[in-house]
């Protein structure tokens, strides 16, 4: 039974939790088991989430304490802050997410902490909380557990026996940034564990190849979260580490949150009106670009353009920067030159490339296959769009990119780019 005194500790570790964004369940399928609790497929505390098909599932998001030994000056939780502090038992803990399931409040749970007494006493007592959930209530629901920095192989080991994913934030892309804000923390300990995470992944599919039933470890993979606009990193800068840690093989996920004034009083820190929400869906597009739409980070981003164009999304500021690639026939070209066109994703490219097989492609299809035409009809070619149509061909190389930018931006996306770079971004000294 949950008391009024644990619904307001839950209350308050569910406040410290939310700016942790880094919560995605994808990648992972939990079916019903006889004996076990709950499955995955694909109020307080609770988050939406997305799960592999698409399907939108709840997790408690919650912490085991907001009290914490480091004084990082980015987080609200830290050392010297005044805030309401609360830690929930181990038991407690279990108690509420089972209570929370068996009344249909969520499907999952995601479980972070503070770091108390050292990093090692924290991570014990989050993993006795997921092998109890799995072992003792037979929990069969999603579990994501946040790693805790610096703490041993022997723990994460066990941990990823019994959590779908596990995540550790690399906060800051610059380790002298990262120190500057966070004294106590270094890269060694975000990616010593990542690696550790990784090496164990790995080594259990080779095990599930031998052996049927071995049990899974940490089959989600992991993810990581970085902190967009606390320090003077570009978004080369970001980028470049998103690539880096995609190209390890257990990484799912990279998230950007923008950063939220929570500690306004502290010198390091940038002073903002509002956190630049415009720029970190910019970063999530460009992800999006590096991961699905065969990009590569130097050509999203590079010297000369180290920051994204906040106006245009990152495919339309490559498409107006390299005019020379269009136009793209929609009917002859391959599958990873219709993917670079503006309005064009990837299931659209897919249907072009398999239709048109059976028939030539016009733009009456082209809708009906869910492109963008208002974007798309400047940087193709298709059926009636050729010079032997009556209509001469008005595309980005008629237009020029410097006359067809305006013509692709709606005053709504004006008018939010504009109040971002409005933003005071001053650091101090």
């Amino acid at each position: 039974m949950l008391t009024e005194k644990t619904m307001e500790r839950l209350r308050i570790l569910a406040e410290s939790a939310k700016y942790d964004v880094s919560c995605s369940s994808s990648g992972t399928v939990r079916k019903g088991k006889q004996g076990m609790v709950g499955s995955t497929v694909g109020g307080v505390g609770i988050c939406h989430s997305f799960a592999d098909d698409g399907r939108c599932i709840s997790l408690l998001k919650v912490m085991l304490t907001n009290y914490c030994m480091y004084d990082c000056a980015y987080c609200i939780n830290r050392r010297t802050n005044d805030i309401k502090r609360a830690t929930l038992s181990v038991s407690e803990l279990e108690e509420i997410t089972m209570e929370f399931y068996r009344r249909n409040y969520i499907e999952g749970l995601f479980l972070s902490s503070g770091v108390v007494r050292n990093p090692d006493y924290t991570m014990e007592r989050l993993t006795a909380i997921v092998r109890d959930l799995r072992t003792v209530h037979r929990f069969n629901g999603y579990i994501h557990l946040k790693t805790i920095p610096g703490a041993s192989q022997e723990l994460l080991q066990e941990a990823g026996r019994y959590a779908d994913r596990m995540s550790i934030n690399i906060e800051i892309p610059k380790e002298e940034s990262l120190k500057a804000l966070a004294p106590e923390k270094d890269h060694k300990s975000v990616f010593l564990p990542m690696q550790q995470i990784q090496q164990g992944v790995l080594e259990n599919k080779e095990d599930r190849r031998k052996f049927r039933y071995a049990p899974r470890f940490v089959p989600a993979g992991q993810s990581t979260q970085m902190i967009v606009g606390a320090t003077k990193e570009s978004d080369l800068d970001i980028l470049r580490m998103s690539n880096a840690m995609y190209q390890q093989p257990t990484m799912r996920r990279v998230y950007y949150s923008g950063y939220v004034s929570v500690n306004t009083y502290d010198p390091r820190l940038p002073v903002l009106k509002q956190p630049p929400l415009v720029r970190e869906n910019r970063l999530y597009q460009a992800d999006w670009l590096m991961r699905f739409y065969h990009f590569n980070v130097d050509e999203i981003v590079d010297d000369k353009h180290a920051h994204l164009d906040l106006d245009v999304d990152p495919k339309l500021g490559w498409a107006l920067r390299h005019p020379e690639f269009f136009p793209v026939d929609i009917n002859a070209a391959d599958y990873e030159d219709i993917l670079r066109v503006p309005g064009i994703g990837v299931k659209s490219a897919l249907l072009i490339v398999s239709s048109r097989r059976f028939n030539r492609i016009t733009s009456y299809h082209l809708k009906k296959m869910g492109v963008v035409m208002k974007k798309a009809k400047y940087f193709i070619t298709c059926g009636e769009l050729t010079s032997a149509f009556s209509q001469p061909i008005i595309g980005i190389n008629e237009l020029h990119p410097e006359r067809l930018r305006p013509l692709l931006l709606s005053k709504n996306q004006q008018k939010r780019a504009a109040e971002e770079q409005q933003l005071t971004l001053d650091f101090k000294d």
